[in-house]
């Protein structure tokens, strides 16, 4: 981007009282490449921009470094730019409080490229870049909280605790409610099933209805009786026949069952008056004057 396009865009604030006409052309111009050169970048989850109103107050967020104490934290970091700059090394300042030795509670840094090894080389972003790794490996030997440093290097655990309990305090984003979906989550419909998940469980047997339920009690069950059961039945209907009646001489009269229709009349054979023999009757004939009983 031209730097006269970056000027009418975000103009320029005087600093602490000094005119624009004080600031060096090659600091404006400098500043105007760094902000060309962040579009190009790849930051990551890393913000840096300069501020609305001024283009030497830098605003930086800065998410703590996975596999550190401070990761889940977002750190804001403020940059304010002198105004021969990139000649001098900027002023960098914590803005949310974190449990570091290289760190005050005022938010000062020690770190040597924002000392003695600062070049006009280095960018803003190579500077906060160096702060994140400073997250990940702080620097014992030239602690800015001496205390801190000896619990590091004696008590690991008791500081890699209360760096997290510090971080859980101060530097923990709040949790984003979506307040205007709430009732749409709320009653969205569950996704169908894929084909694959189909697959793997079919469907459920559907219950019968009620008609089908009561049509199927209501269905009669007949059981035909068995040949057990058959010589008992014929036993009790013999037993309710009615006696039967004394033969006669001369005369056979014929007891038909009680179980025989109304309508249909007794039958009878008489036989004549003489009486059978015995050869006759071991011949299995009869002679005139038997009485034959057929019981049905």
């Amino acid at each position: 981007m031209p730097p006269s396009s970056v000027t009418s865009v975000r103009p320029l604030a005087p600093l602490r009282g000094e005119t624009l006409t004080c600031v060096p052309q090659t600091t404006l111009k400098r500043i105007h490449r760094e902000i060309a050169d962040l579009k190009k970048e790849d930051l990551g989850n890393i913000q840096l921009s300069p501020s609305e109103d001024d283009l030497f107050r830098w605003n930086a967020t800065i998410p703590g470094p996975e596999g550190s104490v401070y990761e889940g934290g977002v750190f804001q970091v403020e940059i304010v730019l002198s105004h021969d700059y990139p000649f001098s090394a900027p002023r960098v300042t914590f803005r949310t409080r974190i449990y570091h030795m290289n760190i005050n509670d005022r938010g000062g840094i020690c770190i040597d490229i924002l000392k003695h090894n600062w070049s006009p080389a280095l960018s803003l972003f190579k500077v906060i870049l160096s702060l994140s790794s400073l997250l990940t490996d702080p620097n014992p030997r030239d602690p800015l909280v001496p205390q801190i440093a000896t619990e590091y290097v004696r008590n690991r655990l008791q500081h890699d605790r209360e760096a997290r309990r510090w971080t859980d305090l101060y530097a923990r984003p709040p949790p984003v409610i979506d307040k205007g979906k709430g009732k749409d989550k709320a009653t969205a419909s569950p996704a169908p099933c894929s084909s694959s998940s189909a697959a793997a469980f079919p469907p459920l047997p559907s219950r019968p209805a009620a008609s089908t339920r009561a049509s199927r009690t209501a269905e009669t069950i007949t059981i035909d009786d068995s040949d057990d059961e058959a010589p008992a039945r014929s036993r009790r209907a013999a037993a309710t026949r009615a006696p039967k009646r004394k033969r006669e001489v001369g005369t056979a009269d014929i007891d038909l069952s009680a179980d025989e229709p109304a309508e249909r009349p007794a039958r009878r054979r008489r036989g004549g008056a003489g009486v059978g023999s015995g050869a006759n009757s071991s011949s299995g004939r009869t002679d005139p004057g038997d009485v034959i009983v057929i019981e049905d």
